[in-house]
């Protein structure tokens, strides 16, 4: 059993508490959804161009925080091709396709201005 014993008010606590939840978090989720999309199409490996310009993105604020899910339309068979590109496939005779990684070391600035950006808003607070 864990005891803790405090002497005085949490109202500076909770103040800042209740700041943080007005935080507007979405604005900050989409922009960097916008950027992400940018980000994703710029890496991606053109061949017709329709992979590259199928990516978009959903950003939610819920009560615990928020979430931006980045999605790729163009399928072949089936198969997301995004996701075949990244990781590599088989092909029809036999062989195999490496895939190649362009999703991650596009989207490492995305998430560490994310980062920086919500930082930078809650110690405003």
């Amino acid at each position: 059993m864990i005891t803790f014993k405090t002497k005085g008010s949490f109202k500076n606590t909770e103040k800042y508490l209740k700041n943080c939840k007005e935080l507007d978090v979405l604005f900050i989720l989409k922009k960097y959804g916008r950027d992400g999309v940018i980000a994703l199409s710029q890496a991606t490996p053109k061949d017709t161009g329709q992979t590259a310009s199928s990516w978009d993105y959903v950003a939610e604020a819920t009560k615990k925080g928020g979430s931006i899910t980045w999605t790729n339309s163009n399928n072949e068979f089936g198969a997301p091709v995004a996701i075949l590109i990244q990781y590599g496939h088989g092909t029809g005779d036999g062989s195999y396709i490496e895939g190649i990684d362009y999703i991650n070391p596009a989207m490492r600035p995305i998430f560490e201005k994310i980062a920086n950006d919500i930082f930078e808003e809650v110690s405003k607070i």
